[in-house]
């Protein structure tokens, strides 16, 4: 075949496009489940903070979530539970929240809930969050005492808040202000408010003061502790019940 004729040109650039496209398919199917296995080492790291449990040196991420994370399960907005398990229930663990938190029918969520064990064995209710920031996705986690209402931990992260301004929300001081608040005040649930600093909320509801400069970003993860955490009032409010 004629090199410099235009049929050899195509033919070698079909071939070399045939070649690289299947390497990369092959990379990618590859490293497919080493990615997974990353993305819920991450995730398993991000829930654990929110109870205040960090893997040391030389541990394993999820053989510390094993020791702590005694139970998964799915709830209703009814508080009902539909699917439980001791341990880790991958089904449950997969649960895409940022489409859930998206469902504008909260009866419809499927709603996780992991039952952590910390040090001194009391057991913790952790609840996912999502939604959106300024530039993109905010969420996080909620950790509740066995009484349905106190706070015992908060952890948040984002996609690409600005940093030192609304990126403020991973940093321990945003999350430390969540700790000891209430969801539950004279039988009411009302979401833990975010607010502007000397503000307060029209409801009953506790609040934390938003970030200095961050004020949309706050407001998003205001937005998200309400959409998201008042579909499980009535589970929460039966743990409340049984204390």
């Amino acid at each position: 075949m004629n090199k410099q004729s235009n049929v050899y040109t195509i033919v070698y650039i079909t071939i070399v496009v045939l070649v690289v496209g299947t390497l990369l398919a092959f990379t990618s199917m590859s490293l497919r489940s080493r990615q997974q296995a990353n993305a819920d080492a991450d995730k398993m790291r991000q829930i654990l903070n929110s109870v205040h449990v960090t893997a040391q040196k030389g541990e394993k991420i999820a053989d510390i979530f094993d020791q702590h994370i005694k139970g998964m399960m799915l709830v209703n907005a009814n508080g009902e539970v539909v699917r439980q398990s001791d341990g880790l229930d991958a089904e449950i663990f997969a649960t895409d929240i940022a489409a859930e938190s998206k469902n504008a029918d909260a009866s419809q969520r499927k709603l996780p809930v992991y039952v952590c064990s910390v040090d001194n064995g009391d057991l913790k209710y952790i609840i996912p969050v999502s939604g959106a920031g300024l530039w993109g996705p905010v969420w996080g986690y909620i950790a509740v005492d066995a009484n349905g209402s106190t706070i015992y931990g908060a952890y948040f992260s984002h996609q690409g808040e600005t940093p030192g301004l609304g990126a403020e929300i991973e940093k321990p001081a945003f999350q430390q202000e969540f700790v000891g608040k209430q969801l539950i005040k004279d039988s009411e649930f009302n979401p833990i408010a975010v607010v502007k600093a000397g503000q307060k909320p029209n409801s009953n509801a506790d609040y934390v003061d938003g970030i200095s400069g961050g004020t949309i970003t706050s407001k998003g993860v205001g937005d998200m502790l309400q959409n998201c955490l008042q579909p499980y009032a009535a589970f929460l409010k039966g743990l409340s019940e049984k204390e």
